[in-house]
């Protein structure tokens, strides 16, 4: 017997990339609504209760009257917005962090997809916290760079415009009042005393991403090289398959650059080192489409379907 889904919200860039990712499906039935009708409260209901499992891929406001509307206790809702991701209650959807965040995932009924530039951070800092290697007062700070796609079909048009204003051809800095919107997240899952500095970048690209996290190796819980470092994420994420430890001698690396495109596509995330014996650079490279959105949903949705959890996704780098 088929799944039945529903995508509310399908007509965004995150709706759309798990529509396309269904396409490689024949384990799932999709619940189609009427486009006329995508706004109606009364046809979302009947198409979110008449469904196994929905997506929502909607702003926060709606999403929240989405779960509303959710009656039947046995449709498993899994959120891509940011409105559920520190809600008591909800599964957080990161499964590599933890047995126990995996097993919330599979048993839960209400799972929040984590945020892009969360996965990123989160994916570094969680593991060092718990390894006791990074104090939980430790004054993190976090720098990234994404491309467009994340920001939505206003911002996407804007890039895509034949008479953009010139700035939109350079790297952008923002949220620059330190109220970026996945700082919350960032600042709970870890479970930092202190919300981290955060500086993003949106640049001239369509999709993919870096996040990158400096320490002073001196200043660490137990003090660290870069091959200490990769040892011990290559060992605390093994037998990953959506996590790829870079080797000490990666040519991207060593090549100098890290671009923010060059896992655009892909559905896993993949972790460097660099820096040197004082200081030291963590950067997390992946598309912010991918695991930094509707692959991570489709992961979620593979793990409670009790299936292999890359079904759909694409992981085999070229």
């Amino acid at each position: 017997m088929k799944t039945k889904v529903f995508i509310d919200g399908s007509e965004g860039t995150t709706g759309l990339r798990i529509n396309e990712r269904f396409g490689r499906r024949d384990d799932i039935e999709l619940l189609q609504i009427d486009p006329e009708l995508r706004k109606d409260p009364k046809e979302r209901k009947k198409l979110i209760c008449a469904s196994d499992i929905t997506f929502l891929c909607l702003p926060d406001e709606a999403a929240r009257e989405s779960v509303k509307l959710a009656e039947n206790e046995d449709v498993v809702i899994i959120d891509a917005s940011t409105a559920h991701r520190t809600e008591p209650g909800w599964a957080y959807g990161f499964p590599e962090l933890s047995d126990a965040h995996r097993a919330a995932i599979q048993t839960g009924k209400r799972i929040a997809v984590p945020g892009c530039y969360a996965s990123g951070f989160i994916s570094l800092v969680y593991p060092l916290i718990v390894g006791g290697i990074l104090q939980k007062d430790y004054p993190v700070s976090s720098f990234a760079l994404s491309g467009y796609s994340g920001a939505g079909k206003r911002t996407i048009a804007a890039y895509e415009s034949e008479d953009r204003p010139a700035e939109l051809s350079s790297g952008r800095e923002y949220a620059l009042t330190q109220q970026h919107k996945h700082l919350r997240e960032m600042h709970k899952i870890t479970g930092l005393a202190r919300t981290p500095l955060f500086s993003p970048i949106i640049d001239d690209y369509y999709s993919g991403m870096v996040v990158s996290v400096p320490f002073y190796a001196d200043l660490l819980a137990k003090k660290q090289t870069p091959e200490s470092l990769l040892h011990y994420y290559a060992a605390y994420y093994q037998n990953e398959q959506f996590i790829q430890v870079s080797a000490a001698d990666d040519a991207v690396a060593a090549g100098g650059f890290l671009a923010g495109n060059g896992l655009s596509g892909w559905d896993g995330l993949k972790i460097y080192v660099t820096g040197n014996e004082e200081r030291i650079v963590v950067s997390s490279q992946f598309d912010n489409l991918g695991k930094g959105a509707s692959g991570a949903a489709i992961q979620c949705m593979n793990i409670v379907l009790g299936c292999d959890e890359a079904k759909g996704l694409t992981l085999n780098l070229a």
